[in-house]
């Protein structure tokens, strides 16, 4: 965790230069803001009532777009996961006002100082998220996981539900939980484990603000509950992936293996973090011995998520099988519709094939146009927290200049090395004249200007 010496607010005025830069809405277009106040007001219909289920949500103890809630029960051996995920497709009308902007956004981004919503704020942080205020219309996935983490859609219907709690990840006890959450995490770890997947979730590097209006730049460090929580999307994700890979429609998660400039690139940030990392051993099986409470572990962890040529979205096609590598299995993203534009068409599906209907012509048409909407939201969203990563990093380093420090080059490329701090986590760029990809270098920190960042560093030997 890094305090920021920000005395002048540079985070505050960099971030606002940012939102300018980078184009990021402020509010939404007044006819967007009428249709979801139209739509927030109309009421359930065709919706089988489920309010006597005790669903809670999980989520930061901050959030109120709460897109999923959750209960489970024993069935003999088998756990099943009953996911009530946000109705968002009861609120928005195809190729309406609402429809036609959250296309133009794509999903939710994130700064510091706020975010930027898929979808306004009266339906996202109201009417269509799943808080215990009031009765609130759903899709509930009912998936049953087998004692060897094998995961099946049984079943899908729209509900209305009533939340029983606002559960935090920070503050969740055991007592406020469903007694089987932990054994369910460990089934689709287990699963997991059996499969080879590489899944990484490491502590997120964010700037968080603080109560006296200032910031700090940290990872954020996972609480077990947040690993609980996550093992429920990834279940339900997986089981509405098969579903609709056998119904021959649906739109799913791909993402390549690193290949071996990225893993031999992974080898030199290894060292340049002083971990141990044996010569013999596979990317896979060191991956699952990292400590994400250990900074050096956490930013490795980052660095492996960043190795990949990078996720994507592929619409079904027959006799291509779509193929997650992290996750060594199919996988789609169904659990997150407030917040993702593509989840609202596979929620949709799913629950028409698993009630014996034909998808949606709507859907299925959108799952052609939905990749490059993605990839670019996708982009944007990482250009965004790239860029605050890196302004509060040169505030950070900004009273450091002059100063020298060692690293390690990683990669070159055309853009120079790139190249890893070795006592911080920071990643930055210096000339490439005349080095290698794993030498070690002196830097000097030349500039640190949180008007224009990122840092600068030259090469001192």
């Amino acid at each position: 965790m890094k305090a920021l010496i920000d005395p002048d607010n540079a985070l505050s005025q960099g971030l606002a230069a940012l939102r300018v830069r980078y184009q990021v809405p402020a509010t939404f277009p007044p006819e967007v803001l009428a249709a979801a106040d139209l739509a927030a007001k109309q009421p359930l219909t065709g919706h089988v009532d489920r309010t006597d289920v005790a669903f809670i949500t999980l989520d930061p103890a901050a959030s109120t777009d709460l897109d999923q809630a959750f209960a489970i029960e024993r069935r003999g051996a088998d756990l099943v996961l009953r996911y009530a995920i946000a109705d968002v497709a009861w609120f928005v009308a195809d190729g309406g006002p609402i429809d036609l902007e959250a296309w133009r956004r794509g999903m939710t981004v994130y700064l510091p100082d706020g975010k930027a919503g898929l979808y306004p704020p009266i339906l996202s942080e109201n009417a269509a998220s799943l808080l215990p205020t009031g009765p609130r219309p759903a899709v509930i996935f009912t998936v049953v996981v087998r004692p060897d983490g094998a995961v099946r859609l049984e079943g899908a219907e729209r509900a209305v539900i009533k939340s029983r709690a606002k559960l935090a990840y920070e503050t969740a006890q055991p007592a406020d939980l469903p007694p089987d959450l932990g054994e369910l995490a460990h089934r689709i770890q287990a699963a997991e484990d059996r499969r080879g997947a590489s899944r990484i979730d490491p502590p997120e590097q964010e700037v968080a603000a603080l109560s006296d209006g200032h910031y700090q730049l940290r990872f954020r460090p996972r609480a077990q509950t947040e690993d609980q929580n996550a093992a429920l999307s990834l279940a339900t994700n997986l089981a509405v992936a098969d579903a609709l890979l056998a119904h021959h429609t649906g739109l799913f998660r791909i993402m390549p293996e690193p290949d071996a400039r990225a893993v031999a690139r992974l080898r030199h940030t290894a060292r340049a973090f002083g971990l141990d990392w044996p010569a013999a051993q596979s990317l896979a099986d060191y991956e699952r011995g990292l400590d994400g409470t250990k900074p050096k572990d956490a930013a490795f962890m980052l660095a492996i998520r960043r190795a990949s040529a990078g996720a994507g979205y592929m619409p079904y096609r027959e006799a291509v099988k779509p193929w997650h590598a992290a996750m060594a299995a199919t996988y789609a993203h169904a659990t997150a519709p407030l917040r993702r534009l593509a989840d609202r068409y596979v929620v949709m599906t799913a629950l028409a094939v698993a009630n014996g209907q034909t998808p949606s012509l709507t859907a299925t048409e959108a799952f052609e146009r939905l990749p490059p909407i993605m990839a670019r939201a996708d982009a944007f969203a990482g250009q965004l927290d790239r860029a605050a990563i890196d302004l509060a990093e040169t505030i950070m380093l900004s009273p450091r200049v002059g100063e020298t420090f060692h690293a390690v080059v990683t990669d070159i490329d055309e853009r120079g090395a790139r190249m890893q701090l070795c006592d911080l986590p920071i990643v930055a760029r210096v000339a490439a004249n005349h080095v290698q990809i794993g030498r070690s270098l002196q830097v000097r920190l030349v500039a640190a200007d949180p008007a224009h960042p990122p840092p600068a560093f030259q090469r001192v030997a």
